[in-house]
């Protein structure tokens, strides 16, 4: 009934409005059946979808200029409410009301001071968030805690009862129970002080709502779970474990969850196998453990820690693939010829036996010719050189496609035993990993097509199209660096973004076309449709080879094993069901990962930089805005020039060729600019860093004239803009 409601409200020639006239149009005439038509509208009242006029009729928000949407709040205290995908409202501060960032808010429009639409909130309609994390200080009252999200900025007050043994210096999560006439909250975690070693990461996995440990019944499940795999399942699965299969893997890495075997067919062909832990056959749909791999949706990489998505007992004992010891695999065994096609495909339950586990690092030295390493695995060096000869043609494949290559400079921050960060070390791709990576593409690849031709539910990885307003920005901001797109932005291909990386590489400004360019690109995400892959150039994406710490990965091999290996095709409406709640959890939960990632790793570098005040360093204009431009040196660390740190003249935004341009003196910043900066300030808890161009001259002051009294007055800079009163206004005579 509230379908139908909306639908006979949205006829604009529909006059009979009134409660009465509703209930009666929709038969609710007995007693019962119009207390329970006025109690569900008068929900959908609460939940924002109708609304009363002045004269009690009812219509939809926008009938009326309302509309319902969520707050995207600005650490200075205004908002925007999104109330479409293509509109949005501008609130100002005095706009607010009692309604905080993440909100559901209903707003009403009103007359607007500039080119955008204004709106003001009438009232909240649903919190978006009750938890907070922050440090408990002394008030002159009672405690409050003081949020570390700066779009909160107000203070939660806890009384001596809601403490539960908090205390000043705490770092907390305090829930908020009411916001009239004051905020007041109960405290349900305390976190650690906030000098104890790991709370300032703690605090930030904790304001993402992530839980560390893992709920009893997933304990008591995995208990039940062997350490060696249960032999009575090799019957139904294809032995491999005569084969020579090898990992490649981080130094550090625990969690192997695939490997990979390769040779040369009698055809001249590739025949290449990816191995990927049977993570589904320990982890069954419903299970107290597939329901907390849902909620986590993937594990999360953070500076010093991981935080995983299966408990160690799956993640580093049963389903990694340790040298050594058997263990039941997925296997997508492909032959690939000359070319780099895949001219025929199998994916096959089999079981493994890895023999080498090798690291990224000792590949690169066999494949760069260190001989000390070469003899110690020279059991498997002709493989390695056989897998870079097929990942190179490999490579050249996609390149020929216009797979674009977002070669962005990384860096790793190396903490000690109490967290504190020691050093940035740069991520390198070597050899070895681009193997990895061109194997994984390729299977992840194989799969997705394989069920896409079938026409079965599964979900897909999706990179749409990006959109044209973003693309249009790209051009505007490459274009003075020298570079331009040909043809239509409305129907780009990848291959002419790739072309414009591939024409920076070697220059200066390379890594800032990459992420220009990254910034531009829609966000990839899991879907039940297979939309392609437009980053990497290809139709046909899935998920496939990382089920111990991706969940869309555990859910194609649950797909596999339900229709490919027990063609149990009366799970279809199932997953048809299932499948696009699922996606879009996982695509939910791997936005969450990346900010929790990216938070941790600014703090770190915000506080590494902190030990380097008043250094001076060389860097690179990264990015300019309207209020100054950003940095970046060579360890990565971006920091920002505040435009009132640059004292040598008045700075004027140029948007449209993005740089800043001296009044007097026709000085320009712009992308690329080498500068050298000094670190003058950091902050741990805004994540933030503060540079200051060295060498800067005193501001060239100008002579400024006002109009009085139709005449024009000059000002004297000397005199800070005084004006000689005496001459302007004589004194009366007495």
């Amino acid at each position: 009934m509230k379908e139908e409601i909306l639908q006979l409200l949205e006829d604009q020639t529909y006059t009979r409005r009134k409660m009465d006239e509703l209930a009666e149009h929709f038969g609710m005439t007995s007693t019962e059946d119009y207390i329970t038509f006025i109690k569900l509208i008068n929900s959908m009242e609460d939940e924002g979808l109708i609304m009363r006029s002045r004269l009690n009729d009812y219509y939809l928000i926008n009938q009326l200029h309302f509309y319902s949407g969520t707050v995207q709040m600005n650490k200075k205290g205004f908002a925007f409410v999104k109330v479409d995908e293509e509109r949005e409202f501008y609130i100002h501060e005095n706009n607010m009301k009692d309604a905080f960032d993440k909100d559901t808010v209903l707003i009403e429009k009103i007359p607007s001071h500039g080119s955008r639409e204004e709106g003001r909130v009438v009232r909240v309609i649903k919190r978006g968030q009750m938890r907070y994390v922050g440090e408990v200080k002394r008030g002159k009252r009672d405690c409050y805690v003081d949020v570390d999200d700066a779009k909160f900025n107000q203070p939660i007050f806890v009384d001596s009862a809601h403490l539960h043994g908090a205390v000043p210096g705490h770092k907390v999560v305090v829930e908020i129970k009411t916001y009239k006439p004051q905020i007041k909250g109960n405290i349900v975690k305390v976190i650690g002080h906030r000098n104890d070693p790991g709370v300032d990461i703690l605090s930030i996995v904790h304001a993402h709502d992530v839980d560390i440990e893992f709920p009893k019944e997933v304990y008591e499940q995995i208990e039940a779970i062997n350490d060696e795999i249960d032999p009575t399942d090799i019957q139904n699965r294809v032995d491999l474990r005569s084969e020579m299969i090898v990992t490649i893997d981080g130094d550090d890495a625990k969690d192997l969850d695939d490997a990979i075997s390769l040779k040369k067919l009698a055809n001249g062909h590739y025949q290449l196998g990816v191995h990927i832990a049977d993570v589904s056959y320990y982890v069954t749909e419903g299970s107290p453990l597939d329901k907390e791999a849902v909620k986590r949706g993937t594990s999360i990489y953070l500076v010093d820690r991981v935080i995983p998505m299966l408990p160690h007992k799956l993640s580093n004992g049963i389903c990694s693939l340790n040298p050594n010891t058997d263990r039941y695999t997925i296997s997508c065994i492909m032959e690939i010829d000359n070319n780099g096609e895949v001219v025929n495909h199998d994916i096959q339950p089999t079981v493994i036996h890895s023999s080498y586990r090798m690291t990224y690092n000792n590949v690169n030295k066999i494949l760069d010719g260190d001989v000390h390493v070469q003899q110690q695995y020279q059991e498997v060096v002709p493989l390695f050189f056989l897998m870079q000869e097929l990942a190179l043609l490999l490579r050249s494949k996609r390149d020929e496609r216009g797979a674009i290559d977002f070669d962005v400079n990384e860096a790793k921050v190396l903490v000690d035993d109490k967290g504190k960060p020691i050093d940035l070390v740069p991520r390198t791709r070597g050899a070895s990993d681009k193997i990895i990576e061109e194997f994984m593409l390729r299977a992840n690849e194989t799969v997705a097509q394989h069920f896409k031709w079938m026409d079965l539910p599964f979900i897909y990885r999706v990179h749409e199209h990006p959109k044209l307003k973003k693309l249009q920005q790209f051009v505007s901001i490459v274009k003075p660096l020298g570079y331009t797109i040909k043809g239509s932005l409305e129907h780009v291909y990848p291959n002419e973004l790739s072309a414009i990386v591939d024409a920076s590489k070697g220059t200066e400004e390379h890594t800032i076309i990459s992420t220009l360019l990254l910034r531009c690109m829609q966000k990839a995400r899991y879907d039940r449709q297979c939309l392609g892959h437009f980053g990497l150039a290809d139709e046909y994406y899935t998920h496939f080879t990382s089920p111990i710490r991706r969940y869309p990965d555990l859910l194609v091999h649950r797909c596999i094993r339900n229709f490919l290996f027990d063609q149990n095709y009366e799970a279809t409406a199932h997953f048809e069901e299932v499948i696009p709640l699922l996606a879009e959890q996982s695509s939910f939960r791997e936005r969450e990962a990346i900010d929790i990632e990216r938070e941790v790793t600014d703090m770190k570098m915000a506080e590494y930089m902190s030990y380097h005040i008043g250094e001076e360093f060389e860097g690179m204009i990264s990015s300019v805005t309207q209020f100054g431009f950003f940095v970046e040196l060579p360890n990565t660390i971006d920091g920002l020039v505040h435009m009132t740190e640059l004292t040598d003249d008045y700075y004027h935004y140029d948007e449209k060729n993005l740089m800043l341009v001296g009044e007097m003196t026709g000085k320009t910043y712009k992308l690329s600019d080498k500068v050298k900066v000094k670190v003058i300030s950091c902050s741990k808890k805004d994540r933030t860093i503060d540079f200051e161009l060295v060498g800067q001259k005193a501001r060239i002051k100008k002579k400024k004239t006002i109009q009085i009294n139709d005449k024009k007055v000059k000002t004297n800079p000397r005199k800070k803009g005084k004006i000689n009163k005496s001459k302007r206004f004589p004194r009366k005579r007495r």
